[in-house]
C-alpha cells in the first residue's frame, strides 16, 4: 500500500514540476528572465524529462494498487496520468519531427540566387543565425526535404502581383518592415506563437516574359533546425497566392 501511494505522489509531483517547467519555459524567454539557450535545452528539457518519469512513476502506482488492492486517490491519479500524458505525446512528436527533417533554418525559393534582406540587414547580422546563405550546404538538404519549394510564376503584372503579396503578408500576421513597390521588395517578420521566435521574410518580384516570378526567403534568427516552419509558411504564402 505504501509503495503505491508513494510512487503516485511522487509520480504526481513530478509531472506537475514538469507541466510548471513547460510553461515557464516560453514565458521567462518571452519576458527576457533567459535567454533561448536556457528555456529550450535547459529548462524545457528538464521539464519535459520531469513530466515523462512521473506519467511512468504513476503508471506503476496504478499497477501496483491494482495488483495489492490498493485504493489510491481517483483524481489525482487521473490528473497526473492525462498531464504526463499530454506532455509525453508532445515531446514525442517533437523528437519524430527533428528526426524526419533536416538541420536548417533558411529556406528560400531560389537557391542560387536568394533574395537578400535589406530593411532587416542589421537585425540579420545581430541574430545569432546571421544574414549569410550557406549555399550548397544547405541548397541540397532543402532540395531533398522539400522538393515542391520553387519559383512562383504569375500572369499578374509586377504592380499587381507586388499589391497581392503584400496584402497577403499583412493578412497572415506578419510585421511589414518594408515594402518598396519600386523594387519589388517586401520585408517582414513573422513570431512563432508559443515562443514568439521570430523569422525574417523577404520577398522578391521580378518582371518575367509571361508577366511576373516572385521569389520568398525565410530564415530564423535563433535555433539550428527550425522544425520545419520556414518551408510551412512559405508553401502556405505560395499556395494562398495561387
Amino acid at each position: 500500500m505504501r509503495a503505491a501511494s508513494g510512487l503516485l505522489n511522487f509520480g504526481f509531483w513530478l509531472v506537475v514540476a514538469g507541466a510548471i517547467g513547460v510553461v515557464l519555459s516560453p514565458l521567462g524567454f518571452r519576458l527576457g528572465w533567459w535567454d533561448f539557450a536556457f528555456a529550450l535545452r535547459k529548462l524545457l528539457a528538464l521539464a519535459v524529462i520531469a513530466a515523462v518519469a512521473g506519467f511512468v512513476l504513476c503508471l506503476l502506482a496504478a499497477w501496483f494498487g491494482k495488483t495489492t488492492h490498493t485504493q489510491l486517490p481517483a483524481l489525482r491519479l487521473y490528473a497526473a496520468l492525462v498531464l504526463g500524458a499530454l506532455i509525453s505525446t508532445y515531446a514525442l512528436m517533437q523528437v519524430r519531427q527533428v528526426r524526419s527533417l533536416p538541420m536548417i533554418h533558411d529556406i528560400t525559393t531560389d537557391t542560387l540566387h536568394p533574395p537578400p534582406f535589406v530593411a532587416l540587414a542589421a537585425a540579420r547580422q545581430a541574430a545569432p543565425n546571421g544574414i549569410e546563405y550557406r549555399g550548397e550546404q544547405i541548397a541540397q538538404q532543402q532540395k531533398a526535404a522539400y522538393p515542391d519549394i520553387a519559383t512562383f510564376s504569375s500572369a499578374l503584372a509586377p504592380p499587381l502581383l507586388f499589391e497581392k503579396a503584400l496584402s497577403n503578408a499583412r493578412a497572415a500576421g506578419w510585421q511589414i518592415a518594408a515594402a518598396e513597390s519600386t523594387e519589388g521588395r517586401i520585408e517582414a517578420i513573422a513570431s512563432s506563437a508559443i515562443f514568439g521566435f521570430k523569422d525574417d521574410i523577404v520577398i522578391r518580384i521580378a518582371p518575367s516574359a509571361a508577366g511576373s516570378v516572385l521569389d520568398m526567403r525565410s530564415m530564423s534568427r535563433l535555433g539550428i533546425s527550425d522544425l520545419g516552419a520556414n518551408a510551412r509558411r512559405i508553401r502556405t504564402f505560395l499556395a494562398n497566392l495561387r
